[in-house]
């Protein structure tokens, strides 16, 4: 029975996917390593894991110099197909940008806590620690622009407290000239219960008339009373004086 077809695609479980790709390796360097010694070809042959270590294979004494070779080979094909200089260098430009964007949406989905299945100890370790960096300037940003609310209040509060010192001395001048203003009121007041007292003691026969009464019999002589008949004659209605 032979082997059922195999899907290609992305193997989720991690641990057979690691199986999957030590086997898958080493296979493919051995192919490398048969082509290269059966058919004298110059092959090299570079691999990164998922977690990014690095493995290789070249027939030839360094794989450097094989690079250059194919740098050389390639670049003498892109100008020979694109003859612009203008072109070739747009053409690079796009690539750096292109793997440029490819690093930093990598970098973005490590930040999120995305695809760190690939990641070994030490790019973990460097993970961390930008993460911990981002944090403190997180902190720092933050508690700085507490340190601004805090500083706009007190300003806040201090405006406040000038005025309400400002209002208060206000209210104490103005009670205080008053209180004078009522003080320089009372000298007035003496006079004033003074000229009444004088009033009252003018008008008093009137009022009373204590000696003036039908049937008084009184013991003092008559000379005192023609007196005070005489006295009172100036204030006593007319019909009195025929009596």
């Amino acid at each position: 029975m032979g082997r059922g077809k195999v899907e290609l695609k992305r193997i989720e479980n991690k641990i057979n996917r690691q199986v999957t790709f030590a086997k898958r390796r080493n296979g493919l360097l051995k192919k490398a390593y048969e082509l290269s010694l059966l058919c004298d070809a110059e092959v090299a042959l570079i691999i990164f894991s998922a977690s990014g270590k690095l493995y290789e294979f070249c027939s030839t004494s360094s794989i450097a110099k094989t690079l250059e070779r194919y740098q050389r080979c390639r670049y003498e094909a892109i100008d020979m197909n694109q003859p612009s200089n203008d072109g070739q260098s747009s053409y690079q430009e796009y690539l750096k940008l292109k793997a440029r964007v490819e690093n930093l949406q990598k970098s973005q989905r490590h930040f999120l806590g995305e695809d760190l299945g690939q990641l070994g100890t030490n790019e973990l370790e460097q993970l961390e620690r930008q993460l911990d960096a981002s944090m403190k300037q997180i902190r720092s940003t933050k508690n700085k622009y507490l340190l601004d609310q805090l500083y706009d209040l007190q300003q806040k509060e201090n405006t406040l407290l000038e005025v309400n010192k400002s209002l208060k001395r206000k209210l104490e001048e103005h009670s205080a000239a008053i209180h004078s203003s009522w003080q320089s009121g009372e000298h007035s007041i003496p006079y004033i219960c003074q000229h009444a007292q004088l009033d009252q003691q003018f008008f008093e026969p009137l009022t009373r008339n204590n000696t003036l009464q039908i049937g008084y019999n009184s013991e003092a002589p008559d000379i005192n009373i023609a007196a005070s008949a005489q006295d009172a004659n100036g204030i006593l209605p007319g019909w009195m004086h025929s009596h």
